[in-house]
């Protein structure tokens, strides 16, 4: 059994967004054929004012003439409003269907495919494809409808007024057709490749506008522009392939269509012929076969929008049709216990063949601090995304109060956790949304003021203008990196979560500010079971286990005073830490 064509498939799956708006689409094309039918209708009466009213003097059909053509002048408009208005509404409301459609799915796709992709790439679906869609939607099928039936009207009044001279296009209609097909795979094929191009200039695009700071430091600006002409060159490039593609193939179908005119012309020469046609009859043919070439090059034109937004529906129902993140749990637990237990667990990354984790046990008992120490990638980290199932491991089990991971359902099992990570994520939003974002009670005012204070985020927010109503822009760009973290700290105690995770926590604060955010989390610890990740030993010396963790290994694990005793690897960077602040 063949496989079906995808193009095919994509373009009934493309129909399928339009079926609500049937009615909206019936309306639509009353108004096309109706606007295509007054200009036949209007064309179609020249041989009668050729013929009997110019030729025979007859002045009545000219005096009608004059009093109907603004009447249907204005019946035309309308009907162009109507075709057209209407099939611009269904082409937004289809764009605006697909674009919450990827927004969602982004949202519910695993962190392994947002590993994989480029951030660019991902916002240009949702911006330069789906507009590609509503010119298919709107631009495109206007113009197939409308010219389309603008064609079969005129061909229609041809074959009637005199069939020999119209047959030509009876034998010139299945080469425009090959040649339109031959077009189409053309244009699909390049459009791919623009749609690819426009993805990796907005990619760069992005990150240049993001590491604007450290291009000015490093004097990046000649690298950085010499990779986005190259970027910028190549769309260009792409563009242009379809710009010749549109042009030959216009050009191609015009050149057949003067040839099918310069066999009218010829034929109506031929005495046999010549005897039946008035001036009328030959001078209306001849009037339609001129009307025709514009239609024919617009048909072509518009299938070069058309095949771009088939090519762009193509991406975005590759992203659709992407798995989700997988939710195999059907517990639903209300408030954890904090009980945290790894036992033999392995796990490497998609995409790499060396293991990220390699038979990792250890457990935590409610109200516990477990802390995490290794140079930077031991593998500290991906413990704390497996536990938050992030991702899942190969081998081994995770368990939360005895219960493998696996087996919890997805929102219930991350309402467990609160995370403070050295990567801070804000919003574009007031101090107090932000420290509220995720809460899924209720909280009053006093309660978001409260975790302010016990993060020492009111320390900084007295000197804002609208206090914790003050709005700090894209991942809180107007406040320093120390004070996101207290934000980020703040929301983490608001959550009042069983297990707390504090991936370098304090990284970004200064000595006055981490002793102050130190003696708030370790209260906040004694209400909940903790897993710090730390790079420094300092921060974790209370800790009720410490865990040594080297090339995804164990090496030690123990109390402070305990692994000193040892003077393994931990004792080693203990000394290392220390001896670096005695210099």
């Amino acid at each position: 059994m063949q496989n079906p064509d995808p193009a095919a498939s994509n373009q009934r799956r493309f129909f399928s967004y339009l079926q609500p708006y049937k009615l909206a689409f019936f309306v639509a094309v009353i108004g096309m054929i109706g606007y295509s039918a007054v200009d036949t209708f209007v064309i179609s009466n020249t041989k009668t004012l050729i013929d009997e009213s110019l030729g025979a003097g007859d002045s009545d059909f000219l005096r009608l003439a004059a009093i109907c053509i603004v009447p249907l002048f204005i019946l035309r408009g309308l009907f162009n409003f109507l075709g057209t208005y209407t099939l611009s509404w269904i082409g937004s409301r289809v764009v605006m269907t697909m674009r919450q459609q990827l927004f969602e799915k982004y949202m519910h796709l695993p962190v392994s495919f947002h590993d994989q992709q480029a951030v660019g790439t991902l916002i240009s679906k949702v911006t330069y494809d789906t507009e590609q869609v509503a010119n298919a939607a709107s631009k495109a099928l206007l113009t197939i409808v409308r010219e389309g039936a603008f064609i079969i009207g005129v061909l229609g009044f041809m074959l009637y007024y005199s069939w020999q001279l119209s047959a030509i296009f009876l034998v010139i209609g299945p080469v425009v057709a090959v040649i339109a097909s031959f077009v189409s795979k053309r244009f699909r094929k390049v459009s791919r490749s623009i749609q690819k191009s426009m993805g990796s200039v907005t990619e760069s695009v992005e990150q240049a506008v993001k590491g604007h700071k450290v291009i000015l430091m490093f004097g990046g600006q000649d690298f950085e522009r010499e990779r986005f002409a190259k970027k910028n060159n190549h769309n260009r490039q792409q563009t242009m392939k379809l710009a010749v593609t549109q042009i030959l193939s216009v050009s191609s179908i015009q050149v057949i269509a003067s040839i099918a005119l310069a066999v009218v012309l010829f034929m109506a020469s031929l005495p046999e012929i010549l005897d039946e046609l008035t001036p009328g009859t030959f001078i209306n043919v001849v009037i339609y076969m001129v009307m025709l070439l514009k239609p024919l090059k617009q048909l072509t034109t518009v299938n070069n929008e058309y095949q771009r937004g088939m090519a762009a529906c193509n991406s975005i129902f590759e992203t659709l049709d992407e798995e989700i993140e997988v939710n195999t749990g059907t517990k639903v637990i209300d408030r954890a216990e904090g009980n945290i237990a790894f036992d033999e667990v392995t796990f490497c990354y998609p995409g790499k063949e060396r293991p990220a984790l390699t038979n990792i046990s250890f457990q935590a008992k409610p109200g516990e601090t477990i802390a995490l120490v290794g140079k930077s990638g031991s593998g500290k980290s991906t413990i704390s995304s497996l536990l938050t199932r992030f991702y899942i491991p190969q081998q081994g089990r995770v368990l939360l109060d005895g219960e493998n991971i696996n087996n919890i359902e997805l929102r219930a099992l991350r309402k467990q956790f609160a995370s403070v990570s050295q990567h801070v994520t804000l919003f574009n939003d007031t101090i107090a949304n932000n420290i509220a974002y995720g809460v899924t009670e209720k909280v009053s005012r006093d309660e978001i003021e409260q975790a302010a204070a016990m993060a020492h985020v009111t320390e900084f927010v007295g000197m804002l203008g609208d206090g914790l109503d003050t709005v700090i822009g894209e991942n809180g760009l107007m406040l320093s990196g120390g004070q996101r973290q207290r934000i980020a700290i703040a929301r983490a105690i608001l959550t009042k979560a069983p297990v707390l995770i504090l991936d370098e926590a304090t990284s970004a604060l200064d000595t006055e500010s981490e002793k102050l955010i130190q003696d708030a989390l370790e209260k906040l610890q004694k209400s909940c079971t903790s897993l710090v990740v730390a790079h420094r030993l300092s921060t974790i010396e209370k800790a009720d286990q410490i865990i040594v963790v080297d090339q995804g290994r164990i090496l030690e694990q123990g109390r402070h005073d305990e692994l000193l005793a040892k003077k393994g690897h931990y004792a080693q960077l203990h000394a290392l830490q220390f001896g670096e602040t005695q210099k």
